[in-house]
């Protein structure tokens, strides 16, 4: 399959190029990018546009993956699925549901293909902590904790941290957080949410805080660019027992460090996961290794009709309730019900019928 990649700023560099040049099957087609030349550098062979018009154009291109500023989300995967493609968005899916809901109605029109690059549903750290709830070890998960947290105190020039549409720490890590908590523990009934700007010059949130109610269960989804170390990634508390994973997965660093994936290495994680149960000393639980290859693999099996697509756009459309329902709760100072439908709801349960390999 020949991939028209548009974007080329760190999600497109550090995580979607890469991965797609490790996938046996994919090759890249076309870049959209106005920076030719770090892209020439690492693919000297490169065809590049100027404006993604040309690419979708291309009757070559199979697979158009949308690395661009999340306002540009919705407008390119419309235009990239009416011109007979199928579509991998970054995340966040869109900037609201609204839009969501039209794509994935555009998707169901033209019959292409629509995912959302949940990436790290393939990281160490999250197949870890689901293992050890998948095989009972803290029995019924009443009380989940994930956290995004990094030390980034100055504030930087740049389209995520801009004020507008899309921008804040809560639309950069939010959907991975939400996405996480929704795969271990369900669709919540309510969210409450707090949005904050801390650093000197923010100009969109550099800190959340969301809590999800499932009946009296209970998820904390946190985000912050002020923490130096210190917090989690994933607590477990249980019926049986607790889990704590602390490290977050190396994959990130490791592509950032140049390491292609697969390499020796590639996605192991040193960090265990520790269980503490009543009576007993904390165990220490060697992590799974993360491959967020598998993603862009099981994208190519399922736009060639092989297996099932690993991020059904239900699952991301679930994704955005979260996201869209923790601004509003943010905004009005309340806890707000999960804007889905009774039909979005029964779809999202069905989309879990036939998991992809790996989930």
């Amino acid at each position: 399959m020949r991939v028209g990649l548009i974007g080329y700023g760190y999600a497109g560099a550090t995580f979607h190029a890469p991965l797609i040049a490790a996938v046996p099957g994919l090759s890249f087609g076309a870049f959209v990018s106005s920076r030719p030349a770090p892209i020439l550098e690492r693919y000297p062979e490169a065809t590049i546009h100027a404006e993604a018009e040309a690419l979708l154009a291309d009757p070559a291109i199979d697979l158009v993956v949308i690395a661009a500023p999340n306002s540009m989300h919705f407008p390119l995967a419309a235009a990239a699925m009416r011109a007979g493609k199928h579509v991998v968005v970054d995340k966040p899916f869109t900037l609201d549901l609204a839009e969501a809901r039209a794509l994935i109605a555009l998707s169901q029109e033209t019959g292409r293909n629509l995912t959302v690059f949940h990436n790290r549903r393939w990281d160490s750290d999250f197949a870890t902590v689901r293992k050890a709830i998948a095989d009972g070890l803290v029995g019924d998960p009443v009380h989940l904790e994930t956290r995004f947290d990094r030390f980034r105190p100055q504030v930087r020039d740049r389209w995520r941290e801009n004020a507008g549409p899309g921008a804040g720490v809560w639309f950069d890590l939010g959907p991975h957080l939400a996405d996480h908590a929704l795969l271990l523990m369900g669709l919540p009934e309510r969210v409450t949410a707090s949005l904050a700007l801390q650093r000197e010059g923010a100009q969109a949130d550099d800190w959340a805080h969301v809590v999800l109610e499932f009946g009296g269960k209970r998820a904390i989804l946190h985000a912050s660019m002020l923490v130096s170390g210190g917090s989690p990634r994933f607590v477990v508390h249980g019926t049986g027992g607790s889990a704590v994973k602390q490290g977050m997965d190396m994959q990130e660093s490791q592509l950032v460090a140049g390491m292609t994936p697969g390499a020796e290495g590639w996605g192991e994680d040193p960090d265990p996961l520790v269980l503490h149960r009543a009576g007993n000393a904390p165990r220490s639980i060697p992590a799974e290794r993360g491959d967020q290859r598998e993603f862009y693999r099981l994208v190519a099996e399922a736009a060639q009709g092989r297996a099932a697509n690993p991020v059904p756009p239900i699952q991301s459309l679930a994704v955005m309730a979260v996201i869209e329902a923790a601004q509003q709760s943010a905004a009005e100072g309340r806890c707000v019900e999960l804007p889905l439908t009774e039909a979005e709801r029964r779809a999202w349960a069905e989309s879990w019928r036939d998991p992809p390999e790996g989930h």
